[in-house]
């Protein structure tokens, strides 16, 4: 087991982290391009083909699974994936739906999986008093000693809950955000998460020393896509700290967490090792 870092990004808002000799997967989304329904009459249309499929991922020791009522963040193929593994973190109201090894954690509350803590931290699916619409959603922050502090936003459009796990938790070394602006029909278009310039300012709140985009490609209703946030970075001179990665692609962070090291590669092979 190392500190090192390695993100393997799938599609949407989906990454396999592998951290801590543990293997957790963010919103898993796997089924093909199409129209799926978050519920009966909501549709929502996937307009890119999974990078890394199932079978690419392997084992799995948990999900982090944002919330469960919304196609973009669960679709059927990741349902099933849902129903196969160990243990799914999510929000309470999504563990008593999803049933099975779903367990439901409040904001703040926390599970050790080996020397690797997942704490669940607070997220807004859209504008303020967005909830009995849109429903209950949770990002998550991990960290462990001599490991980095790896803050996942899942679908969160407040930067004042950011604010509040910076001032909780303290900087963080990784941040996944997702940060595609997704709209829809509902609150007349407001974005449901975190826009280009939101996240630049995510990132500054957080002091993230790296940045990992998710769930700016892949579906229809994603407003802003890769190039906005990196115009976004650049106006505000993070661009550094930004790593855009294209569906398959993996990307490594190396410890010691004071003086990291990146590696790029292009695609995960078949079978992960």
């Amino acid at each position: 087991m190392t500190d090192d870092l390695r993100v393997s990004f799938a599609g949407g808002p989906t990454a396999l982290l592998e951290l801590a000799g543990k293997r957790l997967l963010t919103d898993p989304t796997f089924s093909p391009a199409g129209v799926h329904e978050s519920a009966p009459g909501r549709p929502l249309t996937k307009t890119e083909e999974p990078g890394l499929s199932r079978e690419d991922i392997g084992e799995v020791d948990a999900v982090l699974l944002s919330h469960d009522q919304h196609a973009d963040n669960l679709d059927p193929a990741g349902r099933a994936l849902v129903g196969e593994v160990l243990l799914t973190l999510t929000t309470r109201s999504g563990a008593s739906r999803l049933g099975g090894t779903a367990q439901g954690l409040p904001p703040w509350a926390m599970v050790a999986l080996g020397s690797l803590e997942v704490i669940a931290v607070p997220a807004q699916h859209g504008p303020p008093g967005c909830e009995s619409v849109t429903g209950e959603v949770t990002g998550f922050v991990l960290r462990g000693r001599d490991l980095p502090t790896v803050y996942v936003s899942g679908d969160n459009a407040s930067l004042d809950f950011v604010r509040a796990i910076a001032r909780r938790i303290g900087p963080v070394d990784v941040a996944l955000l997702f940060a595609g602006a997704a709209r829809t029909s509902l609150f007349d278009g407001a974005p449901l998460t975190l826009t280009s310039e939101a996240a630049a300012e995510a990132t500054r709140i957080l002091g993230a020393r790296h940045v990992i985009p998710l769930h700016t490609r892949g579906w229809a209703h994603f407003s802003e896509g890769p190039d906005s946030v990196r115009k976004a970075f650049a106006n505000a001179g993070l661009s550094e700290r930004l790593h855009m990665l294209e569906p398959g692609e993996s990307l490594v962070l190396t410890g010691p967490w004071k003086t990291q090291k990146t590696q790029k590669t292009q695609r995960m092979p078949r079978t992960v090792r």
